[in-house]
């Protein structure tokens, strides 16, 4: 396997949500927030270009899209924390972030939940949906209570894929 172009871009995307990362411990400033949105627009229009340089170059891997799915999800909990540390959803919002990690775990631990899935446009739109979301929540001019909704809104959306793709996996089991 090479480490073609894309997952270049991709490891470019994941440096970026390192940079977000620093972030988190810094001061919940006007100044702060606009540069995670920032960072994170960027790390989001990157998402597209690495998928469309991957078919592009017919350099589309397995191990491609493991690591834009692991960015996307590294991504979400970064936001997550972000919205919940300026105050712009409560703590349930770090669940977010984590329902990626429960996903993994519980595949650990019922072994059927950690067959593949297949990818499905329904994920990949809840996915760009809960990024989106929580740019919005985290940008200075949406305050609290829109904020909260929009990542209330975004969580729901991803919790009813979660249960969808757990209760695929369930029949798949049957």
């Amino acid at each position: 396997m090479t480490f073609g172009p894309a997952n270049q871009i991709t490891a470019v995307r994941a440096l970026l949500v390192a940079v977000l990362v620093i972030l988190v411990d810094k001061s919940p400033t006007p100044a702060m927030a606009w540069s995670a949105v920032s960072i994170a627009l960027v790390v989001v229009l990157l998402d597209g270009v690495d998928g469309w340089v991957a078919r592009r170059t017919r350099t589309a891997s397995a191990f491609g899209e493991r690591f834009d799915l692991e960015t996307d999800a590294a991504l979400i909990l970064v936001l997550a924390i972000l919205a919940w540390q300026y105050g712009k959803a409560g703590p349930w919002v770090l669940l977010s972030g984590l329902l990626r990690y429960l996903f993994v775990a519980a595949g650990w631990l019922w072994p059927w939940m950690g067959a593949p899935l297949a990818s499905s446009l329904r994920g990949k739109t809840v996915c760009v949906v809960q990024i989106v979301a929580l740019i919005v929540a985290i940008a200075p001019p949406i305050t609290p209570p829109t904020s909260t909704v929009v990542a209330a809104v975004a969580l729901a959306a991803l919790c009813y894929s979660f249960l969808v793709d757990t209760l695929s996996l369930w029949r798949r089991t049957q």
